[in-house]
């Protein structure tokens, strides 16, 4: 692993500043670039990207105010992880993490918001329901096995999913069980075609106990706008939109950052390619290659134009202290997260297809991007085939996805 240091040191801030945090990007951006290889090699974020994400206060974009939260914006936020991606997806990918993660610690018990915050440690989930849990007396002992861990090596905290009854419900309900890394059993089986640096490794958890006020009961609280307990400013921006739609609302940002990378770099590419196969003749003036720009910059704009939908009905919602929304308004943001993931794929695919063999050595920024796009595009969020069945179901008044 890389030990050379960070080259940025970061003023701790008390309030957001977009033109900071810009160059913030930029910065952890480039460090991801440069080590996207070690990245890609060890299945792992890079010391260096890590140190930057900590130090240039990732963490705290929407982290309630009341423990040290910076007040970020839904449109800062998206370019922010937008510049980010465009340099280096995983990177761009673990910004978007360990920062969005901290959004359901907010709607802990104040006692177990105030041991995650407190400590400081970045926090890490699998919010798939596959644990197994035994009530014994007032705690509750949890086991079982996660994978798709992102960043899970270097966080403090972890959240992980399961069904259980809680002494107060009448039924058992979906919940996150929130627990130290060091607890946890780290299964390194993170070896996958792309997105290897964000280390989305494994957990096993075996009979833990975990306390009451570490567990949230996710499935009644999450669509309230209102943390267990109370103790909270209902001005945070974090408790005043549908969970689930801003939760998973940056994918798409990532992707979009990733595809404008490979649109980049096929024009500057282009412009300078010549055909061996056609006595060394430009590829700009006896290929289709200005075609195939044109096209990619259409799909391009489409990406962006479906981004640009998705973020303005979060503000919409955000304007209107909207918490809650219809099955068919869940369903179309779904739709557009599978829609803009696949967007992403076709202008790798397009791209790679007609830069051919200049593109397909390992670490060409083509090669990684396309490899890492795929991937990105195979997250439960935005699976295009659910997202588009759900969607199209929902507008014949179908329910929406029980997740999605």
């Amino acid at each position: 692993m890389s030990n050379k240091q960070t080259p940025a040191e970061f003023e701790k801030l008390t309030n957001f500043d977009k033109d900071e945090f810009m160059r913030r990007a930029h910065i952890l951006g480039k460090l991801g670039e440069e080590d996207a290889m070690e990245a890609d090699k060890y299945c792992r974020a890079s010391s260096r990207v890590i140190q930057a994400i900590k130090a240039a206060q990732i963490a705290d974009l929407w982290k309630p105010k009341a423990y040290g939260g910076l007040g970020a914006d839904l449109k800062s936020y998206n370019e922010i992880i937008r510049t980010v991606s465009r340099y280096n997806i995983t990177a761009g990918w673990l910004t978007y993490f360990y920062s969005i993660h901290e959004v359901w610690v907010g709607y802990m018990e104040p006692e177990g918001r105030d041991k995650v915050f407190n400590d400081g440690g970045l926090v890490a989930d699998v919010l798939a329901p596959v644990g197994q849990v035994e009530r014994v007396g007032d705690t509750y002992k949890l086991s079982g096995q996660w994978n798709f861990a992102s960043g899970v090596l270097d966080a403090g905290w972890i959240g992980l999913g399961a069904v259980t009854q809680l002494p107060d419900g009448d039924a058992p309900e979906y919940c996150i069980f929130v627990l130290p890394v060091s607890d946890c059993e780290i299964i390194e089986n993170w070896d996958v075609m792309g997105m290897r640096g964000t280390g989305s490794n494994g957990v096993l958890v075996k009979n833990l106990t975990i306390p009451s006020h570490m567990i949230l009961p996710a499935g009644r609280v999450l669509g309230t706008g209102k943390p267990m307990g109370g103790n909270y400013d209902a001005a945070e921006p974090i408790y005043r939109m549908p969970f689930l739609p801003f939760f998973a609302g940056f994918f798409p940002t990532v992707a979009l950052g990733g595809a404008e990378r490979i649109v980049e770099e096929f024009q500057k590419r282009t412009e300078n390619r010549v055909r061996v196969f056609t006595g060394n003749s430009s590829a700009v003036s006896t290929s289709s290659a200005p075609r195939v720009l044109a096209e990619l910059k259409m799909r391009f704009f489409e990406m962006e134009g479906l981004v640009n939908r998705y973020q303005t009905q979060l503000e919409d919602w955000l304007a209107k202290d909207q918490i809650t929304n219809t099955d068919e308004e869940k369903a179309m943001m779904f739709g557009l997260r599978g829609a803009i993931a696949k967007c992403a794929v076709d202008i790798a695919m397009q791209a790679t297809q007609m830069l051919g063999g200049t593109a397909l050595y390992k670490g060409d920024p083509v090669e990684l991007f396309t490899r890492d796009l795929i991937v990105l595009s195979s997250h439960g969020s935005h699976l295009y085939e659910d997202a588009m069945t759900t969607y199209g179901g929902a507008l014949f008044g179908g329910p929406a996805h029980p997740v999605w």
